[in-house]
């Protein structure tokens, strides 16, 4: 087996952090597979100095409307497909990087996934909840396949109340509203493991979005929205899960496993 080191980050506009130099740290540090979302950009906006380091695979999914969502995938490791999952994706919103990989013979689905928000009107929540269910369901094919599942990205839901600063203020908030906490329980009971809890326990005050109000990142009040999931059977292969909240140029901070396969 190997060691892999997975990042995951948020950059709400990759021309912005390109400006910022905020991602200038992925040339210091060896990770194998960087999924990126709400980038903004089509594949020629993407600025060619937003780090130094050649990717042997690069998948770019683009949002139909433009300056809009759209997701990065980067790897070291050449999957075998790769596809933008307009199953799920229906709009066409480039919500998803799908890519599938065989590691030392298993066959591993790999989502670098953007949910939608569900906070600008109830046919937005309405149309998050049906992308959540699609994405269980075609999750759940591929198993049934013989995949194991790897996820990450920024699911737009704070899980439990350990997962947000201020629970009792935001419970009739999109992002933190029973349904939405209700279905991260669903998907967790068919079979995944939200490996940041896998590692860190029931730990505390770590948070992957602050609202740019209120000077709400200095003073930590946050929300874990950003994860990393991976299939039951993929559990003992965890060994470490983390957020780099001290990472700027975003209101998200990136996110990371690091596992052996």
């Amino acid at each position: 087996m190997q060691k892999y080191r997975f990042i995951s980050w948020n950059v709400n506009g990759i021309r912005a952090v390109d400006r910022k130099e905020a991602l200038k740290w992925i040339d210091k540090q060896d990770v194998d597979i960087l999924g990126l979302q709400e980038i903004k950009a089509e594949e020629n906006q993407i600025p060619k100095s937003i780090f130094e380091k050649e990717y042997k695979f690069k998948h770019i999914n683009p949002c139909s409307i433009k300056g809009r969502s759209g997701t990065a995938l980067y790897s070291q490791i050449e999957p075998f497909f790769s596809d933008n999952c307009l199953e799920v994706d229906v709009l066409k919103e480039g919500r998803i990087n799908e890519a599938h990989f065989n590691f030392n013979n298993k066959k591993i689905a790999y989502f670098n996934v953007y949910f939608p928000n569900g906070q600008s009107s109830d046919e937005r929540l309405d149309y998050k909840m049906q992308f959540y269910d699609r994405f269980l369901n075609y999750c759940q094919k591929l198993r049934e396949d013989g995949f194991s599942i790897i996820v990450c990205g920024d699911v737009n839901t704070a899980h439990t109340q350990i997962d947000i600063a201020r629970p009792k203020a935001n419970e009739k908030t999109s992002g933190f509203l029973p349904m939405e906490r209700e279905w991260i329980t669903k998907f967790l009971e068919h079979g995944y493991i939200d490996t940041f809890r896998l590692i860190n326990g029931q730990i505390k005050d770590k948070y992957s979005w602050w609202s740019y109000r209120a000077n709400a990142r200095a003073n930590n009040v946050g929300w874990r929205i950003d994860y990393f999931y991976v299939s039951e059977d993929l559990k003992h292969n965890i060994k470490d899960a983390f957020i780099l909240d001290d990472y700027m140029g975003s209101d998200h901070c990136p996110i990371g496993i690091e596992i052996e396969l």
